[in-house]
């Protein structure tokens, strides 16, 4: 069995530098441009391509989460695509058989977290810049920009070893949350989102009965690097049982429920799920329940 270039699902810039002409490698900007909603329904995403344009990692792509990295036949943005498609897609990124991945972004990480979480899916080696782009600009690395970049060499598309475990769907959520299948919902969103009192880009506010909140955002610190373990512990102790409870996560779009998967992976943790369709597939159905509040 070949032993995997990356040493974990999260890797420091002093790493990457070190390895960053390594041909198994592949380096991927995530970012992708979501305000804040300004009202109820107002979802506004945007591809990070241009920022990726004006600087990035030397030798990085960028992978689309609002193109060809989702589904667009899906009833909500940023589904993940069937695991055919994916391997399709990051063929013409460059990632193949043989490839490993680290994902990077410059907002906080959840969206390297997010193609993480996908790419670990399909059986793709793949790890997080921790601390992303700022990190490695705050080292002094170099940096690139512009939009033409080498040619992408051609590979033979990755066979998907599929991970069915690390995605949950709408009836499994709703049967955990009328407590019919064992599971514990977490909700990543900050506070705001969780307890309804904060404007929702989704069709109502509030979190599905039953969960507890766990911001994907408050696992990382202010420079975007994920908490040391310690905290990390603490943080998701005061929210999960000690039990053998599985945990789904879920958010908005399945974007800070992947930073919150990746921190709980790091603590050890392998029972964990994201919900895809998460707030936004939940909330577009009336007949499905709300609660406000904490």
């Amino acid at each position: 069995m070949t032993t995997s270039l990356l040493p974990g699902p999260l890797v420091e810039d002093t790493w990457l530098a070190a390895h960053l002409d390594d041909p198994r490698l592949v380096v991927l900007d995530a970012t992708t441009l979501l305000p804040s909603p300004r009202e109820d329904g107002d979802h506004r995403s945007v591809s990070g391509r241009g920022a990726w344009a004006e600087r990035h990692l030397p030798g990085s792509r960028h992978a689309d989460l609002t193109g060809e990295l989702s589904d667009h036949d899906a009833p909500y943005h940023f589904a993940v695509p069937s695991p055919e498609a994916l391997a399709a897609a990051l063929a013409r990124l460059g990632v193949g058989e043989g490839s490993e991945v680290v994902s990077y972004d410059s907002g906080g990480g959840i969206w390297a977290a997010r193609l993480w979480w996908m790419l670990r899916a399909i059986g793709v080696p793949a790890a997080v810049l921790d601390g992303g782009l700022g990190a490695w600009e705050t080292a002094g690395r170099p940096l690139a920009s512009g939009d033409d970049t080498d040619p992408v060499p051609a590979v033979r598309p990755v066979t998907p070893v599929v991970r069915p475990d690390l995605w949950v769907g709408v009836e499994d959520v709703a049967a955990i949350s009328r407590g019919e299948r064992p599971g514990t919902l977490v909700c990543a969103l900050p506070s705001g989102g969780y307890d309804g009192s904060a404007p929702t880009r989704y069709s109502r506010r509030g979190h599905i009965p039953a969960s507890r909140s766990l911001p994907g955002r408050g696992l990382v610190d202010e420079a975007g690097r994920v908490l040391s373990p310690e905290e990390l512990a603490a943080k998701a102790g005061a929210v999960l049982d000690t039990d053998d409870s599985p945990v789904v996560l879920y958010c908005g779009g399945g974007i800070s429920a992947a930073g919150a998967a990746l921190a709980l992976t790091l603590l050890g943790r392998t029972d964990v799920s994201v919900y895809d369709g998460s707030l936004e597939e939940w909330s577009k159905d009336p007949a499905r329940p709300l609660e406000l509040g904490s």
